[in-house]
């Protein structure tokens, strides 16, 4: 546990106080000693050198010098009112520039002695000057901390107009740091600390703050970094090994008939190596007497489908039921329609449960899936009803699973009479790093190859100033006899504004696409699901040419026939949506194309999510550069994960680091999987206390 001088609260650190206690605690959550001694710097200003007045150059973003004042004045009136100091060292004279705090600045001038001043410095009618530089007087002690990285904290507007700034933080940590000497809890064994050259907490604690130079500050950022992701990697591997130990799975014992006829006598097509070598490590998962827990990470029309419809099969040649779960109607409709298309030649029943379904058929829907004689199930949230009970139900599919919650997915495994075996699917590709931190718990499978016949898509931006070339080659592919999409952005903040862009790109479409030549169908969130359903078929079954829509087409439509997309003000969506909006055409053999609208000014962020679109159709890679853009608080399904609790480390940079405090973490529990040896009691210790403040272990896949 932390000690006393941690756990203090911070209105008893001196300077601080009830009214500065309380801004801090609302501003920047921090209550006590610890919090503050966590918030770390998020850069450094590096003042290891002092230069000479002859030194200075206009590129130069910031400087520092010793010398002396040689004279000082109060110049101008009013709002023009400043003071006007003349520094001077060795080698020549500068102009210091102060417009406030003047009467503050001007006691400390006539002080006189050695100062040290820093700044950025400017030009002005040709000579150099340094505007608003701090300023210290040169004594031994000054001159020791001005020779050093200095921290920059984060803060806020808000802070600062009470006068806590960066400054004033770095002040209060120092106050902190100058009393924690043998008071800082070791956190890891002498073993791990050995083994992997880190340096102890407290010395890391105090060189992040207050690093003599690069490599201290190097050292301790590798020390709480590798804490952070190593205490995470222990958790979800020891959550592992326990399931693996303690919870018995239903042992699939056969590959029966069911499974080998669909392989030998009605794929759609065939299996590539990648899907062949995920159903291997199902069926070894299944047949290995524990519950499966695995995540199929796989780009939109990899085949993830395939995959889950024969370990579907392998459930019921083993006597058992499964069901799949899908986050919106659409989706689950998808899957019931093209499982149910693969399983008609074999005669293998299969129903659909969804909010819609009406009442008398959920009756008899239920009584199949109650008695057996409905061995696949797929629906929407509808399945974890408490009215829903199966026969003996041996496998979860749960499809985009980030979009449910963690009571949900429990609800759904609570199901069987025995643990069912849990296949979780997405199609968002997610970057390594950030699969072993959210997902270090499950085995993980990528179905990393298309179906052959596919080819990849043709990305194009063009500007808005662009469009009658965009509609001319519109109108070229429809004369071929394909399909295209049209999608605006819809951000539920300004739903209002998204429906007149949606609307008037509808109205300009019309025009230019005009009746009876040219069919277009409109799809929106506004619209009643009955008419959303009917515009969809119609486009489905080639009656309209172009479907407007808003993002709700993103999941749930599968059209091999449309081959082009068009994303309108593509700056507008982040990356893994404009890669799942892409994944809607090349679906079929022809080939398609993903044409990027944007306005011609862009950010730096938006041009560099425009350029990887066009250049890539990778989705991890797609995944990481969006992991560096976004970091992982914004990814989708990081909320509940953990982590964004990160303070330091950066999955997005941090991956050797990670997988260095992986390693340690599998090592350590592979020769000690209780922590019970003493040597491990700091660990051990650690662990009960993140563990008591958050509840790691209510994650069930």
């Amino acid at each position: 546990m932390a000690s006393d001088l941690l756990s203090t609260q911070i209105e008893f650190l001196k300077g601080v106080g009830p009214q500065r206690a309380e801004l801090l605690k609302k501003e920047l959550a921090i209550h006590t000693f610890l919090d503050l001694l966590l918030h770390y710097p998020f850069r450094y200003v590096d003042r290891t050198r002092f230069y000479k007045v002859s030194e200075i150059r206009t590129e130069m973003p910031y400087v520092q010098l010793k010398g002396q004042i040689v004279a000082h004045s109060i110049v101008g009136l009013k709002r023009a009112r400043r003071l006007v100091a003349t520094f001077r060292d060795s080698t020549g004279t500068i102009e210091l520039v102060w417009f406030q705090g003047i009467k503050w600045v001007a006691e400390k001038l006539a002080m006189g002695g050695e100062f040290i001043v820093f700044g950025k410095p400017a030009v002005f009618n040709g000579k150099f000057n340094i505007p608003h530089p701090e300023l210290d007087i040169a004594t031994d002690e000054n001159t020791i901390r001005a020779s050093a990285l200095q921290p920059v904290y984060p803060t806020t507007e808000k802070l600062k107009s009470k006068g806590i700034d960066s400054k004033a933080i770095s002040r209060m940590v120092r106050i902190v740091v100058s009393q924690m000497e043998r008071k800082i809890p070791e956190t890891l064994s002498l073993a791990v600390l050995e083994e992997n050259h880190l340096l102890s907490k407290e010395h890391a604690l105090r060189l992040i703050h207050f690093p003599s130079d690069p490599d201290s500050l190097r050292k301790a950022q590798f020390r709480v970094k590798f804490e952070e992701l190593f205490f995470i990697q222990l958790r979800l591997i020891k959550v592992k090994k326990v399931r693996a130990q303690a919870l018995k799975g239903i042992l699939f014992s056969k590959v029966g008939d069911n499974f080998n006829r669909f392989f030998t006598d009605h794929l759609p097509f065939p299996l590539t190596d990648a899907q062949k070598r995920v159903i291997k490590e199902i069926r070894i998962d299944t047949g290995s007497g524990r519950q499966m827990n695995r995540l199929l990470q796989g780009d939109v029309g990899s085949g993830k489908t395939i995959v889950a419809l024969m370990s579907m099969l392998l459930a019921l040649d083993n006597g058992c039921q499964s069901c799949l779960m899908a986050p919106t109607e659409i989706l689950a409709n998808q899957h019931y329609q093209s499982l149910s298309e693969m399983l008609k030649p074999m005669g293998i029943p299969i129903a659909l449960l969804t909010g819609s379904t009406r009442a008398a058929q959920r009756r008899t829907l239920l009584a199949g899936v109650a008695s057996g004689e409905i061995p696949f199930l797929v629906g929407t949230h509808a399945l974890i009803e408490d009215s829903v009970q199966f026969s003996n139900l041996g496998l979860t599919v749960i499809d985009e699973q980030h979009r449910f919650g963690v009571d949900q997915r429990a609800r759904l495994w609570s199901k069987g009479k025995q643990l069912p075996h849990v296949l979780v699917m997405t199609a968002t590709p997610i970057p390594r790093t950030l699969a072993m931190t959210l997902y270090g718990d499950l085995d993980v499978s990528v179905i990393d190859q298309l179906p052959p016949g596919r080819k990849p898509v043709k990305t194009i931006h063009r500007y808005d100033s662009a469009r009658i070339e965009v509609f001319a080659f519109m109108k070229q592919q429809i004369a071929m006899g394909r399909q295209i999409y049209v999608v605006y952005p819809l951000i539920r903040e300004s739903e209002k504004m998204d429906y007149k862009d949606l609307m008037d790109g509808y109205e300009s479409i019309v025009r230019a696409f005009p009746q009876p030549e040219y069919q277009v169908s409109i799809v929106h969130g506004q619209m009643k699901n009955t008419d959303r359903d009917f515009e969809m078929q119609r486009f489905l079954n080639r009656q309209t040419q172009i479907m407007v829509a808003t993002t709700v087409i993103e999941v749930g439509v599968n059209v091999p026939n449309a081959s082009v997309m068009i994303i309108e003000s593509a700056e507008r969506f982040g990356l893994s949506q404009l890669h799942q909006l892409r994944g809607r055409v090349g679906r079929g053999a022809d080939q398609s194309y993903c044409i990027l609208m944007t306005s011609y000014e862009l950010s730096n962020e938006t041009r560099t999510r425009v350029e990887t679109m066009v250049r890539t159709n990778d989705g991890f890679e797609i995944a990481e550069v969006d992991l560096r853009l976004r970091g992982p608080g914004d990814i989708e399904g990081t909320q509940q994960s953990g982590v964004v609790d990160l303070r330091l480390a950066d999955l997005s940079k941090d991956a050797a680091i990670l997988q260095k405090a992986r390693e340690v973490a599998i090592k350590l529990l592979d020769s000690d999987p209780d922590l019970v040896s003493p040597v491990n009691y700091p660990i051990a210790a650690r662990l009960r206390e993140s563990e008591a403040s958050r509840n790691f272990y209510s994650r069930v896949s």
